[in-house]
């Protein structure tokens, strides 16, 4: 179909075809298509304009092509509400988000993993009440092998003593099921004090270093929401929390990016290398799209060039 398309029509000479309803111009420097009586134009050097052409080619219809030619447009669909791909950068309810979340989503979307559980995490995230806790968590979230779970919280680790009590008070019991919480408010929330009044957890460094040779690492599962401080010691390595869940004995790095939610049981860890998204309501020619559009954000990102 469309044999108009290839050999590429000259610039003075456009072809118009017609799919289904759709008009279309294809030429040496753009493409045009009127989808429901609005121009969209995509140039030829775009990284789309070949899987336009090929869906136009294979009579796609005309709300997949329309994506494919408005790529930030089917990224904020994809990622569903409150979130959205603006100007080249990740937004959460009209607000920009900071640029380590947004690295996230935009790896999530480029390695085809479910977007989901980053939205749920935003929406964690901003439940936190104070500011100064959710913009000193992404300074502990830079730090790697820190994966997203499916319900939006996120996993890190913790050193014990050999009895599962925490090393400071002995008092805490850190088996795998057990879920500790206090009172926000008898957090320390100060980032400048190093060792204060709280739940700890760590980055994989920090607690597979910290404690005696008999310590033991257990993973824990923290929701964004009741995290209070990242003292700034340690390059940010652990933070203050009001509550967690541990979640299962460490027996090796977790993935960097995600992985399942737990459920108080040593469930195996989420091979994100070999996860294939269901949640994509678009078809493969758009997934395609989405993820190169996410790569190409990701690399034009400082520090990722």
């Amino acid at each position: 179909m469309c044999g108009s398309l290839m050999p590429r029509a000259t610039a003075d000479k456009p072809k118009q075809e017609r799919n289904n309803s759709m008009k279309y111009i294809v030429t040496d420097e753009s493409i045009t298509a009127v989808i429901g009586g609005k121009a969209h134009t995509l140039r030829r050097d775009h990284a789309n304009a070949r899987l336009v052409i090929e869906a136009i080619a294979r009579g796609d219809n005309e709300a997949d092509i329309e994506k494919l030619m408005d790529v930030q447009q089917a990224m904020s669909a994809y990622l569903g509400d409150n979130v959205e791909v603006r100007d080249g950068s990740v937004h959460h309810r009209g607000e920009p988000v900071d640029e380590v979340i947004s690295k996230r989503i935009l790896d999530f979307m480029s390695n085809n993993l479910p977007v989901a559980p980053l939205t749920r995490f935003l929406e964690n995230l901003y439940n936190n009440p104070s500011r100064n806790s959710r913009t000193q968590l992404y300074k502990f979230l830079e730090h790697e092998h820190l994966p997203i779970t499916e319900d939006g919280h996120f996993l890190a680790y913790k050193s014990v003593q050999s009895d599962y009590t925490d090393h400071y008070t002995g008092k805490f019991n850190n088996r795998v099921g057990s879920v500790l919480s206090i009172q926000r408010r008898d957090v320390d929330d100060n980032p400048d004090n190093g060792c204060s009044y709280g739940f700890h957890a760590g980055s994989l460094e920090y607690a597979t270093t910290f404690g005696g040779s008999d310590r033991k690492v257990m993973i824990v599962k923290i929701n964004p929401a009741d995290v209070v401080s990242v003292p700034n010691d340690c390059e940010c390595q652990k933070l203050r929390t009001a509550r967690y869940e541990v979640v299962a004995h460490y027996t090796g790095p977790l993935p960097k990016a995600y992985a399942e939610a737990y459920d108080s049981v040593e469930d195996d860890i989420y091979d994100e290398d070999n996860v294939e998204s269901s949640e994509s309501p678009v078809d493969n020619s758009l997934v395609t799209a989405i993820r190169e559009a996410a790569t190409r954000l990701l690399n034009s990102l400082p520090g990722n060039n």
